[in-house]
C-alpha cells in the first residue's frame, strides 16, 4: 500500500467515527512528531500494539481484502500483571473481506457497532488445519446459541454481537449495498504478531510504499 492512501484512509474513517458518534482517545490524531516527544509513551503503545493498523494483508488489494483497526486498550501475552482483555474498533467496507483466519489464543466477541451489516461465515479446522466442511458450528449470536452450516452467511445488524471461540475459522465482510460498517471487537488480549493463522492470506501486515510523510503512524511503526 502507498502512505498516500493510508493518509486517505485515515482521514476518510476518522470522518466516518464522526458521523457514527465514536470517539478516539487524543492520541489517534498525534503526528510522527508528537509521538516523538514522548518516547517512553511510545514505546509503550508499541508494545501493547495500540493504536493505528491499515492492512491489505499482504494482498495488495485493499479494497477487495482489507481492514482498517484502532486498538483502544489490550494486554500483553509477555506480562501476566497486564490487563486480560482488549478492544478495537473497526471499518469493514462492502464486499471487503478480512480472510479466513483463527487464533489460537485469542476468544473474541464481533459487535456491529453501527452503519451497514456485517456477514461472517464460519468454518471448524479440521486435523490437517485446514477447513471442516462437514461440520455444523455452534456460534452464540446475542448469547444464544444457533447451529450454522459451514460458511453459512450470518448477518450481523447493528447491535448484534457474535463470539468466536479459538481455533474457529472465520472471515467477514460489509454486505453489499448496506455501506460501511462500524465493527468492535472485544476480546482477550490480542497479540497480532503471533496469533493469527490465515487460510490463503499472504500474511497480517501491509508492505508500505513511502510516497509521502505519514498523517499517523501506525502502531507497527511508534
Amino acid at each position: 500500500m502507498k502512505r498516500s492512501e493510508i493518509n486517505s484512509l485515515l482521514k476518510d474513517t476518522l470522518n466516518f467515527f464522526k458521523e457514527q458518534k465514536f470517539a478516539l482517545p487524543k492520541w489517534a490524531t498525534w503526528s510522527p512528531e508528537n509521538w516523538k516527544e514522548s518516547p517512553e509513551l511510545s514505546a509503550k503503545m508499541k508494545s501493547l500494539q495500540l493504536g493505528w493498523d491499515v492492512t491489505d494483508f499482504g494482498t495488495k488489494d485493499f479494497y477487495k481484502t482489507g481492514l482498517i483497526l484502532f486498538c483502544l486498550r489490550n494486554g500483553n501475552l509477555k506480562n501476566k500483571s497486564s490487563k486480560p482483555y482488549a478492544e478495537k474498533i473497526m471499518v469493514v467496507r462492502e464486499d471487503q473481506e478480512t480472510p479466513l483466519h483463527f487464533h489460537t489464543f485469542k476468544e473474541e466477541d464481533i459487535i456491529n457497532r453501527g452503519g451497514g451489516k456485517l456477514v461472517l461465515e464460519l468454518y471448524h479446522k479440521n486435523s490437517d488445519g485446514q477447513l471442516d466442511t462437514e461440520s455444523n458450528v455452534i456460534a452464540s449470536i446475542d448469547e444464544i446459541e444457533t447451529t450454522v452450516k459451514p460458511g453459512e452467511k450470518i448477518i450481523l445488524e447493528t447491535g448484534q454481537s457474535i463470539t468466536l471461540s479459538q481455533n474457529i475459522f472465520h472471515r467477514f465482510y460489509g454486505l453489499k449495498g448496506e455501506g460501511k460498517v462500524l465493527t468492535g471487537e472485544v476480546s482477550r488480549v490480542n497479540d497480532d504478531l503471533i496469533d493469527n493463522t490465515f487460510l490463503k492470506a499472504p500474511g497480517r501486515f501491509a508492505q508500505i510504499e513511502e510516497d509521502e510523510s505519514p498523517l499517523y503512524p501506525l502502531w507497527s511503526e511508534l
